[in-house]
């Protein structure tokens, strides 16, 4: 079985990640780590308008870290590609504000979110919205197709970063823009901490320091233009690590481009 550097073991980390997550598409009401549903994003600065659009069964399945949507500024008429597009909050809420002239592109490796953003899809008519089952280390996308990609606390799952962050400058435009959410650390996390596949799925030991999660967006062929730490966003457990290690959420804009 294949393993990130001897620290994690990918197959045990996938297989964590996806049993989390169907269990948040099925199970929204359970017990989490993690604050989730309309509540969260309303602290996190999601719009009213923007979640009564919204099909409330993707809501309640929210377990986002951040908002993004102010630093996007996505306009009538554009791609966008959500990675980790989850139960379809942010799909949803990107595909009103494309229009009908625009397409709005969702990929999950996680069957039960693939299955519920589909229903919901059909059942709230958003024709131009596509979910397609993938991981966001390979995009089964043409180089070049999109306009923006959007994440929202998603990357930090991956064992393999620098691949995610490739990717995106390959399926966006030049001046293309990427904005995410996701949770990084003020330090580097211990051995300890980075070889548990079930703190990875916590989104907690797949986190990199605040500097190096910018390096590789930079590395990548990226402008990074605005950066904001979420201090409304915490998790309900494990606070000793986050104080620790200063783990936090931020959110980003970066442009596809050298300045």
């Amino acid at each position: 079985m294949g393993t990130l550097d001897g620290k994690v073991n990918k197959e045990e980390l996938e297989s964590r990640v996806k049993q989390m997550y169907e269990e948040v598409a099925e199970k929204p009401k359970a017990d989490y780590h993690f604050e989730m549903g309309r509540g969260l994003c309303e602290k996190l600065g999601y719009q009213k308008d923007d979640l009564d659009a919204t099909p409330a069964e993707a809501i309640d399945s929210f377990a986002g870290v951040g908002y993004h949507f102010g630093l996007a500024d996505l306009k009538e008429g554009e791609r966008v590609l959500d990675l980790g597009s989850g139960s379809g909050t942010d799909i949803f809420i990107a595909a009103k504000k494309v229009g009908k002239g625009g397409k709005v592109v969702g990929v999950d490796m996680t069957d039960k979110q693939l299955e519920k953003a589909e229903r919901l899809r059909r059942e709230g008519g958003f024709e131009n919205v596509e979910l397609v089952k993938s991981h966001i280390e390979k995009l089964p996308s043409p180089d070049q197709s999109f306009d923006v990609v959007i994440s929202n606390g998603v990357i930090n799952l991956s064992p393999e970063k620098e691949k995610v962050f490739a990717e995106i400058a390959r399926v966006l435009k030049s001046g293309g823009r990427l904005a995410l959410s996701d949770i990084v650390t003020s330090r580097q996390l211990s051995e300890r901490i980075k070889s548990s596949a079930e703190l990875w799925a916590a989104c907690i030991g797949g986190a990199i320091p605040q500097d190096d999660y910018r390096a590789m967006i930079e590395n990548a062929g990226f402008t990074v233009k605005s950066e904001v730490v979420n201090e409304r966003y915490t998790f309900l457990t494990h606070g000793e690590v986050m104080e620790k290690y200063g783990v936090k959420s931020i959110s980003l804009l970066a442009v596809k481009g050298k300045e």
